[in-house]
């Protein structure tokens, strides 16, 4: 068997060209968080690794350098395993680690204690490799096989660690169960393994976030973080459909901030801004997880409530102006009332007509808003039926802004 200074040095030629290719071929062409994470955690296990062979030479500075950028390391995989889940750890989470290591390796005697620091580094690892596996195990509707391999080398590596640690604190680093099966050489080839097997999957998973960023931006208002006119429109379309095929009920609310052009004209076009997100803000705080709300254009918003009626739908933009009118005090500025209009998926007790679409339905919801603007705004108004020919030609809703 090679000694560990050769696989250390294998380690290193392995882990530097997996970062170069890693870079060039995936960070570069994707800038997925995720890869970057990766990127990172390879760069500081090559430097943990260089560090490790100055040992002989070094040792008390390098065995607490090597030691900390190996934690380090796995905290940038607990990161990137974090962010397929769209999240990511607090600074302090990150840097708790590394820090951690690095004070008991100084205090452990490095210069003379080849092993300085060993308990709280292998605890470390064993804690953040298995936050690692329970991210990518945790049930993910967008989870896809390509984190199955990611998920059980993150499994094996963490319990690989716990038996390690335990073996340590049994016999030390001289014991016999340590000395055969978790020696320096067998868990640098663990190790290596491992990381060349999780960075096969890097190109796939980079890809599966890059476009999920794609699709978000693309159906996502970045102002308001709703839902933008598309978007909405192709999941409203869906929910249609389903409320139709199950002879289900809901509701379709137009919303329109009132007088909102003098919000521009007086206080500035960033005060307008503003006024939008408190009302996103007031609108995700109010509705429901199964709810659709979505900016429809300017400072016009759009709802689908399922299984909701019109009664039901129009607590909730009593609701939703309550949440708005609490949010007054963070604006230097008054902020605009809301106009709704209403309009049901259902006549009465009949059931949605199956050919009743969409567009019909926001017709409806619209005259509804502009009846809601002629009686004086601030208010909601029901539609009585999904067809609004009779409010459509009675004349035109004010002005988007009025």
């Amino acid at each position: 068997m090679l000694d560990i200074a050769s696989l250390g040095v294998a380690f290193g030629v392995v882990a530097l060209t997996l970062l170069v290719l890693s870079y060039s071929l995936t960070y570069r062409r994707t800038r997925s968080v995720y890869s970057a994470w990766w990127c990172a955690a390879i760069a500081l296990f090559f430097a943990g690794s260089l560090a490790y062979l100055l040992h002989d030479a070094h040792q008390v500075w390098a065995n607490p350098l090597g030691n900390t950028l190996v934690v380090g390391g796995a905290a940038s995989v607990w990161a990137a395993a974090c962010s397929l889940r769209a999240g990511r750890p607090r600074a302090w989470q990150l840097v708790a680690g590394p820090v951690l290591t690095a004070i008991a390796s100084v205090v452990d005697s490095p210069g003379s204690n080849y092993w300085a620091g060993g308990p709280v580094l292998l605890a470390l690892i064993f804690l953040i490799s298995g936050l690692a596996a329970f991210e990518l195990w945790r049930p993910d509707p967008e989870r896809t096989r390509a984190q199955r391999p990611l998920a059980i080398a993150a499994v094996f590596l963490a319990g690989y660690y716990f038996f390690r640690w335990i073996a340590f604190l049994a016999g030390g680093p001289d014991g016999y169960v340590f000395a055969v099966f978790f020696n320096s050489s067998v868990t640098t080839l663990t190790t290596l393994v491992l990381l060349v097997v999780a960075s096969f999957t890097m190109t796939t998973l980079s890809n599966e976030q890059a476009t999920r960023k794609l699709h978000t931006q693309a159906t996502q208002d970045g102002l308001t973080g709703l839902l933008n006119r598309a978007g909405f429109l192709d999941l409203a379309a869906d929910e249609v459909r389903r409320i139709t095929r199950t002879n289900d009920h809901g509701s379709l609310i137009l919303a329109d901030m009132d007088h909102f052009k003098t919000v521009n004209d007086t206080y500035g076009h960033a005060a307008g801004d503003s006024a939008l997100q408190a009302f996103a803000t007031a609108c995700t705080s109010s509705l429901r997880t199964t709810d659709l709300v979505g900016r429809y254009g300017g400072e016009e918003f759009i709802f689908l409530l399922p299984g909701a009626n019109p009664n039901q739908a129009e607590i909730i933009t009593t609701n939703i102006n309550r949440t708005l009118k609490n949010l007054q005090a963070d604006q230097a500025f008054p902020l605009p009332t809301v106009s709704y209009g209403i309009a049901p998926l259902s006549t009465g007790t009949q059931d949605l007509d199956l050919d009743l679409d969409l567009d019909t339905i926001i017709e409806a919801a619209d005259a509804a808003l502009y009846e809601a603007k002629s009686q004086g705004r601030n208010r909601a108004v029901q539609a009585t039926t999904p067809t609004p020919a009779s409010h459509r030609n009675a004349g035109k809703r004010p002005k988007p802004g009025e």
